[in-house]
């Protein structure tokens, strides 16, 4: 929906101006006359850069998600209208991402969509879970509820997520700059040392000479080792994007793996177990509940596990018999679970069991890092003084046989 800049006055006689969004100059006339402002100028606002390049918009974070969800739940508490709600909101938002958002939610839920049906058209936004729990508290008139349970449900989830992301980037980030080194002293700094070293001929030792062939090797295929990198790369993100069999392997594979595979099963088991206890408050049905989680699990082989949970559930049996032959869900978990089941009390349960694997999770990650510190420094520290040590083996020769 296009925007418009307006200038007035009021009855009064003070001047005014502002911005809306409306279908055409007439419906903004309209509007600024119903709220006794007389226009004076009425002009469609300019497209900002954003609006011809989408790529340079600002991206929309878990923690705006969590202040409008916040935001949102203490005005539906104090009464006010759904609208206004959204307006306030839309004005004062920061992110003009979030704020087109906002604004082109209070249009359709001004033409009489809900606002779960609103939330729905922005699946980049607001993902199935967050739409289908307001479409809950919308029936259930809980609507309040509901966002404070959204909203503690997200900053928990972002926490998890920001810790994964910690366990993952320091790792990668000290490889790069190790690669980065040793590429520069053996572009750089070792045709230095063998320009020298062939200026005094003789044979070289085998370790220097291991260094200068590599040294020489790359500096003919540095470019093509650059072009199979990026293609490596682009190849494996287009091979998970369009191939479910590929995306399936390289996730069971991630599981099975020794060093990040408990620690990405454990974040399943308390996403899981979070997400589903979230909805199961909320008064979704489990049958829904569990296509949802499935389908928001981000590992294809937890989301098989999932449905295959919510087949057996559909037949008849509980939640916990399908868990029992599960490879990524423990055993204490289905007990709990089966506890939970057998009690009444799955939501409880389902929570207790998302808090303790949260504290696993914070575990995991520091024993990661203070695995992967050592082995890290070894590896930098050894390859960069095994450079050294090899350049520096034919001058402690040339120095003997001067002495």
């Amino acid at each position: 929906m296009p925007v418009y800049t307006w200038a007035g006055r009021t009855r009064q006689g003070s001047a005014k101006k502002g911005v809306l969004e409306a279908l055409n100059e007439a419906a903004v006339m309209a509007q600024l006359r119903s709220q006794g402002i007389v226009p004076s100028k009425v002009k469609e606002k300019p497209k900002d850069l954003e609006d011809i390049f989408p790529f340079l918009q600002p991206a929309i974070t878990t923690k705006d998600l969590v202040v409008f969800t916040r935001q949102f739940a203490v005005m539906i508490d104090a009464g006010l209208p759904l609208v206004q709600c959204l307006q306030i909101l839309g004005d004062q938002m920061e992110n003009p991402t979030f704020k087109k958002v906002c604004r082109d939610i209070k249009s359709n839920v001004e033409q009489g969509s809900t606002f779960a049906e609103a939330l729905g058209r922005h699946p980049k936004v607001f993902s199935a879970l967050f739409v289908n729990l307001i479409a809950a508290g919308e029936v259930g008139g809980i609507l309040d509820t509901i966002l404070n349970r959204l909203a503690a449900y997200l900053e928990k989830a972002d926490k998890l997520a920001r810790q994964v992301k910690g366990a993952m980037v320091y790792p990668v980030t000290v490889m790069v700059i190790a690669i980065g080194v040793i590429a520069v002293l053996l572009v750089k700094v070792i045709p230095v040392f063998e320009k020298m070293f062939l200026d005094f001929g003789g044979d070289l030792p085998m370790p220097t000479q291991i260094v200068i062939d590599i040294s020489q090797w790359l500096q003919a295929y540095l470019g093509y080792c650059l072009m199979g990198i990026v293609a490596t790369v682009i190849g494996f993100a287009q091979g998970r994007a369009r191939s479910d069999k590929f995306r399936y392997r390289t996730d069971a594979l991630l599981l099975s793996s020794p060093v990040f595979g408990p620690l990405l099963k454990k974040v399943a088991v308390a996403r899981f177990t979070r997400t589903l206890g979230t909805m199961i408050a909320s008064g979704v049905p489990i049958l829904e509940g569990l296509d949802i989680v499935g389908r928001t699990a981000g590992n294809m082989v937890i989301e098989e596990e999932i449905q295959m949970t919510r087949t057996s559930i559909s037949e008849g049996k509980t939640i916990a018999e399908p868990l029992q032959d599960s490879k990524v869900f423990p055993g204490m978990v289905v007990q709990m679970i089966a506890v939970g089941e057998e009690t009444g009390s799955m939501e409880t349960m389902l929570s207790k069991i998302a808090d303790f694997y949260d504290d696993e999770v914070d575990s995991a990650v520091a024993a990661l890092t203070a695995l992967l510190e050592p082995i890290m420094i070894v590896f930098l520290g050894g390859a960069i003084g095994g450079i050294l040590i090899a350049m520096y083996l034919p001058i402690f020769k040339i120095a003997e046989n001067i002495m």
